[in-house]
């Protein structure tokens, strides 16, 4: 089981704050660094300094950082033209030395959008445009150097583009989708993903869609050893209870409904909750870190937890 590190920046976050928790990932031996892309605050918090942009954020980090892994959880296609995302995943890629992974959803935050003027159209048409984003994206990222690329869809048309710059990661950076969905998700993940994440849920639920998931890649064929299978969850470790109290104290949470719906406790807690999730099949856990000044977090799960695994 591979332990990543997501973060939630629009709670109230500046660059510094996120490349400290970055550098101290990277020291520590995490596989990964990833963060949310939203532009607005949830729930009580004021949200201060205000959003940082995940993309540019993620270049800075691929110049401040040597050997980490960066991503997101998950790029809002609401957000984004898909000619321009791929110009800017494939720069980030480049600036990293090939480090980098796209996280895209179709967008859920209303607010943020009303709240910064982002066009929010009904949910089918949101799919209908990550379907088109994802076709356009990995077409560009696909065509050979010297040819070019053409689409022509609902929402999106490309012509006669050259389909530069090129990722270094050939023949893309990997592509993560995840959600619960029943349909769409599915179909869209055995077609495009590398990698399906599913966030905040259950065992029981990962098993659910998990198994859609592997009956739409059956269904067009594809072998689904070909994704890597994860899941993303609350972080809350302590060496002992109080310290678990401590933690869950700052992030606004009790440590028992954390115990049932995160990854919570004490380190052999959160071993055994780690060891349930592989035995479904999942690959990877995404820790998501709410209090970013807390560093010895991150020290305390690299030597006590995941040095175990």
């Amino acid at each position: 089981m591979e332990l990543r590190i997501f973060t939630e920046p629009q709670q109230g976050a500046s660059y510094d704050d996120l490349l400290a928790v970055a550098r101290r990932a990277e020291e520590t031996g995490f596989g990964a660094f990833f963060r949310s892309d939203h532009y607005l605050k949830m729930g009580s918090v004021s949200g201060e300094p205000g959003p940082t942009d995940a993309w540019t954020t993620l270049a800075g980090l691929a110049r401040d950082t040597r050997s980490i892994r960066l991503g997101t959880l998950m790029s809002a296609a609401t957000f984004r033209l898909p000619g321009p995302l791929a110009i800017t995943v494939a720069q980030v890629d480049q600036m990293s030395g090939g480090r980098v992974e796209l996280g895209i959803g179709t967008g859920w935050y209303d607010a943020e959008h009303q709240a910064y003027g982002i066009p929010f159209p009904p949910l089918g048409e949101r799919f209908d445009r990550l379907d088109e984003q994802l076709a356009v994206i990995t077409g560009l990222w696909r065509t050979p150097p010297g040819e070019t690329f053409d689409f022509t869809g609902r929402h999106y048309q490309v012509s006669d583009s050259p389909a530069l710059p090129k990722p270094v990661q050939r023949p893309h950076p990997p592509i993560l989708l995840g959600g619960k969905g029943a349909k769409r998700t599915p179909q869209l993940a055995a077609r495009y993903a590398d990698e399906f994440n599913l966030p905040f849920v259950s065992i029981d639920e990962t098993v659910a869609q998990f198994e859609r998931v592997r009956a739409a890649c059956a269904d067009i064929g594809r072998d689904p050893a070909q994704l890597t299978w994860s899941n993303a969850l609350v972080l809350c470790c302590g060496k002992d209870d109080a310290e678990v109290a401590r933690r869950a104290a700052a992030i606004g949470r009790e440590p028992d409904e954390l115990r049932v719906n995160g990854l919570a406790g004490t380190p052999a807690e959160v071993i055994d909750t780690i060891g349930r999730y592989a035995e479904i099949g999942s690959q990877r856990l995404y820790l998501q870190v709410l209090d970013l000044a807390d560093l010895d977090h991150l020290d305390l799960v690299a030597t006590e937890v995941m040095r175990q695994l």
